[in-house]
């Protein structure tokens, strides 16, 4: 390519990370096994994308041929005033791309082109940003693939994936939630009649799930989440409003009171 013609490819994308930002709306393929953005990892690249569309058809016909091979998703439209956070947001997910299709022409875009990532800028002295990508990434993934079906075996797939799950966990920062006034903890209840506490991979799944603002959050480093599980808990469920997983945690045993 001459210098003429790669002058009017990097014009082409500005003018398509231009449309990007300032689209009135943005259609986009949303899991049903998570509530998220569909991920997908691209096979030639390997970058983790999201599916984005300027046009609700083509979005439809992609969500239409996804549902084809059984995989569970739905069509969200995004207005102008959702975008900032919905890229930002991508970033906590582990997300490094956004697979774009534009009449019937894909484009394939890096968030770091276009999107500057939250916590990059110094903070305050003594603040701690909790952020789990990672993770995140891993159990979007892995939900993906086992909530598809009822009852799905744990095939290699998912068991390598439950592995990455607890390598990543043993690494992260969490943030658990605690209620302004009385200290109660939220606990969820599941089927079974297991009890796990709720725990969140960043300050925004965290405020998804305190809407009404009656909770604080507290950081706790994961070999330190043991220590702190409220009541009954056998282990956390990672963002409730999103992935929903639960994890077990192994408890230190009781101490018996000694005369």
């Amino acid at each position: 390519m001459d210098n003429e013609g790669k002058k009017a490819a990097q014009t082409d994308r500005q003018a398509l990370l231009g449309r990007l930002r300032d689209t009135r709306e943005l259609y986009v393929i949303v899991s049903a096994c998570t509530k998220l953005p569909y991920v997908v990892c691209a096979p030639e690249t390997f970058d983790d994308e999201v599916l984005v569309f300027f046009k609700p058809e083509e979005a439809e016909a992609r969500a239409k041929s996804l549902a084809a091979e059984k995989i569970p998703v739905s069509v969200v439209k995004m207005e102008n005033k959702q975008l900032l956070l919905f890229y930002t947001n991508l970033y906590t997910m582990g997300v490094n791309a956004i697979s774009l299709e534009d009449s019937g022409k894909e484009e394939l875009i890096q968030l770091e082109d276009f999107v500057r990532r939250r916590g990059d800028e110094p903070g305050e002295e003594g603040k701690v940003w909790v952020e789990n990508p990672a993770l995140h990434l891993t159990a979007l993934y892995y939900m993906q693939e086992a909530r598809r079906q009822p009852g799905p075996e744990m095939n290699s797939k998912l068991m390598e994936l439950q592995e990455e799950i607890e390598m990543h966990f043993r690494k992260g920062n969490f943030i658990l939630a605690i209620q302004k006034e009385g200290n109660g903890i939220p606990l969820v209840k599941m089927k079974n009649g297991d009890v796990y506490q709720a725990a969140f991979t960043d300050i925004l799944e965290f405020q998804k799930f305190n809407r009404e603002d009656q909770l604080r959050p507290v950081i706790v480093p994961a070999e330190k989440v043991s220590q702190v599980l409220a009541g009954d808990a056998i282990g956390v469920i990672l963002n409730p409003m999103g992935i929903n997983l639960p994890l077990a945690v192994n408890r230190p045993p009781k101490q018996e009171n000694r005369q």
